[in-house]
């Protein structure tokens, strides 16, 4: 006979089975089925494959296109992230004061992360047109320009703006973090850095900025990798042109494995950003442990 305790634990992973068997097919298939695209040169007639073992990431980091686009990742990635915290904790900051209309401000300020990113880069995209768009329009209306700026069609220009639309579009997403955390930081902190005649720089400073540091990196983790691997919003703004001075790996990744049919070469793209994926969450591990070794 079974102890209670030995059936409780057979009971619990008998509950556990289906919703682990379902990740392990939605999850873990595609990723052994990617690593394995990606050691094999496929044919697209024949569909079979030939294994080739490093080739295709040989081929890939030799490449110079390849290169290109992982700076291009990267600088998108950064930027995009670097903008929605500034964006979102001085969103936050301004959400938690005493504000008039504040219920209306938070349902506006939420209102791009809702929007669906089609809808968003339709709109976007006119604002930003060389010759009807609005905002050069109003440049040159106040005579900031004198000509009209290609905003989507010229570089560095184009990933400039696709910085700030995407910053636009993800950062209520830091804000709904960050004002959780803000509404939790107990009042008496700063009465009594009041009383010590501290100002509201070193009120931040010193009490809002170590409170929120604990949310902060999770959310620079999940933005970082959300951001990495955004594909939507820049195919659609830019198509990772012009040239590609905006073309980002999830779209190196498209194009080779469904423009160009290299399956394994997009599978090495695949794999390889799979890789810095779990290198940014490494980082964060290792930095929330600092963090909290120093703490104690």
């Amino acid at each position: 006979m079974l102890s209670p305790q030995r059936r409780d634990q057979l009971t619990g992973l008998a509950l556990l089975a289906p919703t682990v068997l379902l990740f392990a097919g939605l999850i873990f298939y595609p990723m052994a089925q990617s690593l394995f695209l990606s050691l094999h040169k496929v044919s697209t007639l024949t569909q079979r494959t030939q294994y080739v073992g490093l080739a295709n990431f040989q081929a890939l980091f030799a490449d110079p296109a390849f290169l290109t686009t992982f700076f291009n990742t990267i600088v998108w990635t950064v930027g995009a992230v670097l903008l929605q915290l500034v964006l979102g904790v001085a969103g936050a900051l301004v959400l938690n004061g005493r504000l008039v209309g504040r219920s209306l401000a938070r349902g506006l300020l939420l209102f791009p992360y809702l929007l669906p990113t089609a809808v968003a880069v339709l709109v976007w995209r006119w604002l930003f047109n060389d010759l009807y768009g609005l905002i050069n329009h109003v440049l040159m209306s106040v005579g900031l320009i004198a000509a009209p700026i290609a905003w989507l069609s010229q570089s560095p220009n184009a990933m400039i703006t696709v910085i700030l639309v995407g910053s636009w579009k993800f950062f209520p997403f830091v804000i709904i973090a960050v004002l959780a955390r803000l509404q939790s930081i107990p009042e008496s902190l700063y009465e009594a850095a009041q009383v010590d005649g501290a100002s509201r720089w070193a009120q931040f400073w010193d009490i809002t900025l170590p409170q929120l540091a604990s949310v902060l990196s999770v959310v620079i983790l999940l933005r970082g990798i959300w951001d990495f691997k955004e594909f939507d919003l820049i195919y659609l703004m830019t198509g990772g042109g012009p040239g590609i001075s905006t073309q980002t790996l999830p779209i190196l990744v498209y194009r080779e494995a469904f423009q160009l049919l290299n399956f394994g070469r997009g599978a090495a793209v695949a794999v390889t950003m799979f890789g810095f994926m779990l290198l940014f969450f490494a980082v964060h591990i290792w930095a929330t442990r600092h963090h909290e070794t120093e703490g104690r």
